[in-house]
């Protein structure tokens, strides 16, 4: 738990910094082609356009939802903040039904930061005629959360930290 100055217990901040859980290019969700995420309405974070197609658990924690079917989709809830983040792989890559996609976890599943959840063929995606560009969002309505921040900044958003949520 970190505090500034002299606060109260009862005002500590705790912060929660998250790495990319995708490796490639940072892309400012203002840049996404998706108006739900280029406009914030789901939540702050940003996208990755990925150079593998890979996602990894960004901190320890339990995967509180991933589309069964679709499997594009995944929300992994940290162990200590119940902080969570939604991982999309892709733009309309529901419609694949899972074509090109292979879940290693399940809802419910306990992760360690670094482990392998999800891998995606970045090829399929793009010759379905789809982005494969990764929004990684905070979801809006989590109401220990004071503020997120993301640093835009960073040159490799899967080793440096790019979000950093305070509650």
């Amino acid at each position: 738990m970190f505090g500034f100055g002299r606060k109260k217990k009862s005002e500590e901040v705790q912060i929660l910094e998250v790495s990319s859980p995708v490796s490639g290019q940072f892309v400012p969700l203002a840049e996404v082609e998706d108006e739900a995420f280029s406009s914030k309405a789901m939540g702050e974070g940003f996208a990755i356009l990925p150079d593998t197609g890979r996602v990894v658990a960004p901190f320890d924690g339990t995967i509180a939802h991933i589309m069964e079917k679709s499997k594009h989709a995944i929300i992994i809830q940290h162990k200590t903040t119940d902080t969570q983040l939604l991982i999309h792989v892709g733009m309309n890559t529901v419609s694949l039904k899972g074509d090109g996609f292979q879940a290693h976890v399940g809802t419910g599943d306990k992760v360690k930061k670094g482990q392998l959840l999800l891998e995606f063929d970045m090829d399929k995606i793009r010759q379905a005629g789809f982005s494969v560009v990764t929004p990684v969002i905070v979801p809006d309505g989590q109401d220990q959360i004071r503020l997120v921040e993301v640093d835009s900044s960073v040159r490799k958003p899967s080793e440096d930290m790019v979000l950093r949520v305070y509650f």
